[in-house]
């Protein structure tokens, strides 16, 4: 493993098991929309550094080693943290986007920097396949757009301290990182490019028309 993908889920794992155990810390860094508009902007990063709970932070540090060696391979160290953490701002920016009157809003996970790098995982290796409970082959483009799908019922249910929003916006943050590093891809694997769009239109048609609501 990369000692780069190795000093992520390291740092991940420290803050969640942290959070777990400390309920000052958790809420003085989870994202919360009132105290980040009221000044405490870092909470749009370190939120992404937390978690629910333990299934939560296995979930998404699995994702994360099973989908970062492609974009490591790929681009290297450097442009794979930059796609890292310019999905977890993005995914933190659209939710403030969304909910920004939603002054009691809260959400913890690494979920909006692990999707940008599945989402540019599948866009530079379409081809790749994943086994689901580690046993059913799946083409991984379908795990990508069914973890967004799946977000988009967290968002309607509202039952858990997920940020599903923040999802999306790291989606079109790896996406977008990984077609202006490779734009060849929109020519080359067209269908992939425009595949991995249809989970973000309907999000943003289901935002528009009031029915997340």
């Amino acid at each position: 493993m990369d000692i780069f993908l190795l000093l992520l889920i390291g740092i991940n794992a420290v803050v969640s098991f942290k959070g777990f155990n400390d309920a000052e810390f958790f809420r003085k860094y989870e994202f919360h929309v009132g105290s980040i508009r009221s000044g405490e902007q870092i909470r749009m990063l370190t939120s992404g550094f937390l978690h629910g709970d333990l299934m939560h932070l296995a979930f998404n540090m699995l994702t994360l080693y099973f989908f970062a060696p492609i974009v490591i391979d790929t681009f290297g160290n450097l442009n794979f943290l930059y796609v890292y953490f310019i999905s977890l701002v993005a995914g933190s920016l659209l939710t403030m986007y969304f909910h920004k009157n939603e002054y009691y809003y809260r959400a913890v996970g690494a979920s909006g920097a692990v999707t940008g790098i599945i989402y540019s995982s599948i866009l530079l290796y379409p081809e790749m396949t994943l086994g689901l409970f580690f046993i059913i082959p799946i083409p991984g483009y379908l795990f990508g757009i069914g973890y967004l799908l799946y977000s988009i019922y967290g968002m309607k249910a509202k039952n858990d301290n997920i940020g599903h929003t923040a999802h999306f916006g790291g989606a079109i943050g790896g996406y977008l990182f990984t077609l202006i590093k490779e734009p060849s891809l929109i020519e080359t694997n067209t269908k992939m490019v425009v595949l991995l769009t249809i989970p973000i239109i309907i999000l943003f048609y289901l935002h528009k028309t009031n029915k997340l609501n």
